[in-house]
């Protein structure tokens, strides 16, 4: 339910958010930005997209990459005028580590950044021109990443690693002022979503810089997206077709059902809606593949110089959809205040730039890491990294992706995985879903096949011994 609030009320409602924001030392932009969605929030809106407002899309209505053969030429002769960013603000939190998530290992010792780091190196070896890897990083990830980069002294280009996203005060549900949390300044504040990276190109001068140095084009993808790599012939199609923007968009299967999805606005264009903009009500048509068939990757094209014209034609203002995360503003107390998280979503631009376009990936684009059975995989035989620094699944596995479900009780975290898996993970090329419920221990040389549970009902420790071959349910006592 809409409001209309008057200008004297939002500037006294607003001033403590000023302030606030201020004194952090934020930009005027960012407070303007700020400034945009908090007096929506304050006229009773909450960012949702209706089913009266969107239709799906239909198989014909976008590009699929399986047949862009013909505009890899094309790619290879934009490369020059292209940079990867990748966004690594995130933490893993999730998985029980307190730095940047694209430290984690991933495979044979290496983490996301050693991955990154090789794969550009080597499209630097293959198209002969130097590449620059940039890096939107968050306050707790720049330092960690900056320095763990460092091994790779090569990286360094004509263009700064790394710039800088921006954050939002934490708005308090009951009266929509600021949220304060003595006990922890920190927890005060919210990442904005990675529609973010719009403005901190701005705020940073590295929108400028790259334009500035002759880069014309973007590819963005997340840190912890291994599927994420450049393709000389999607940027081929964008280039050709001089697109201002495309996201990657894959079809749905029942593991994407809470991922954002692309739809038709019917009153013209694309835009994406995620499950926070979706009214209750919809929800179980929202989780319909049958229905929303392709989800964001969240790999994203863009054209710098469009992107640039776009931000002077409207003075920095993308008016991007608001999403509202509500929250408790402390994560780990239940029982703190409840907060609305104002953010955005980077693939939503697709509704902001005229003649923005989409185009169909195969699920090889889209391989994020989200919880440690994704790493016991990653770190199994199922998948090998190739010459060129790519994770793909084994050539010789003659099974789709594995299906590992893992008891969160002694799984969860990093380390207890590792605890668990003191040799690394078993072989599961032969493997079509497991499933480890009980506190598991694994020897070395364990081989995996077929579909199987592995159960034990005691919280106490139980061993699966060295160079067992486990091809049917395993259930201890």
């Amino acid at each position: 339910m809409q409001t209309e609030i008057q200008a004297s009320k939002l500037k006294e409602k607003f001033l403590p958010f000023s302030k606030k924001m201020v004194d952090e030392g934020l930009p005027p932009l960012i407070i303007d930005t700020f400034k945009f969605y908090y007096e929506k929030l304050l006229k009773g809106e909450r960012g949702l997209i209706t089913k009266k407002d969107i239709v799906p899309v239909k198989k014909d209505d976008i590009a699929d990459m399986e047949m862009l053969g013909a505009f890899a030429n094309a790619g290879r002769l934009a490369i020059h005028k292209t940079v990867i960013i990748k966004l690594n603000g995130g933490l893993g939190t999730s998985m029980g580590l307190s730095k940047a998530k694209s430290l984690i290992e991933v495979k044979n010792g290496l983490t996301f950044l050693d991955v990154i780091a090789q794969q550009i190196l080597s499209y630097r070896e293959k198209y002969k021109v130097n590449i620059p890897l940039v890096l939107m990083d968050s306050f707790k990830t720049d330092q960690d990443s900056k320095k763990f980069l460092n091994r790779y002294p090569n990286l360094a280009s004509d263009i700064p690693l790394s710039f800088l996203q921006h954050k939002f005060p934490k708005v308090l549900k009951k009266n929509l002022s600021p949220g304060a949390w003595p006990m922890d300044p920190a927890c005060e504040w919210n990442p904005p979503g990675h529609g973010d990276i719009y403005f901190a190109l701005i705020t940073s001068g590295m929108l400028n810089e790259l334009i500035s140095k002759g880069y014309k084009y973007a590819f963005i993808s997340n840190s912890d997206n291994l599927g994420g790599v450049m393709d000389e012939e999607i940027l081929g199609y964008f280039a050709s077709h001089n697109f201002p923007f495309m996201i990657e968009v894959a079809e749905k299967t029942d593991a994407d059902i809470k991922g954002g999805h692309l739809a038709h606005l019917k009153t013209g264009g694309f835009i994406l809606r995620e499950i926070a903009q979706c009214p209750e009500e919809e929800i179980g048509e929202f989780q319909d593949i049958n229905v929303y068939k392709y989800f964001n990757t969240n790999n994203i094209w863009i054209n710098l110089q469009l992107l640039k014209k776009q931000l002077e034609k409207t003075n920095n203002r993308l008016e991007l959809p608001m999403i509202i995360n509500p929250k408790r503003i402390d994560p780990k107390d239940d029982s703190s205040p409840e907060v609305y998280q104002i953010e955005t979503a980077m693939g939503s631009a697709i509704s902001v730039f005229k003649d923005a376009t989409a185009i169909r990936v195969p699920r090889t684009r889209f391989f994020p890491v989200k919880k440690c059975q994704d790493l016991l995989a990653l770190w199994s035989d199922c998948y090998v990294i190739t010459q060129g620094s790519k994770i793909i699944q084994n050539p010789k596995r003659r099974f789709g992706t594995i299906k590992i479900n893992l008891d969160d009780r002694y799984y969860k975290r990093i380390n207890q995985l590792k605890e668990r898996f003191p040799h690394g993970a078993p072989s599961l090329i032969d493997c079509k879903s497991l499933r480890i419920k009980g506190n598991v221990y694994f020897d070395k040389k364990i081989v995996v096949k077929g579909d199987v549970n592995i159960i034990s009902p005691s919280p106490k420790k139980v061993y699966v011994p060295q160079g067992m071959v486990i091809n049917k349910d395993l259930i201890f006592d």
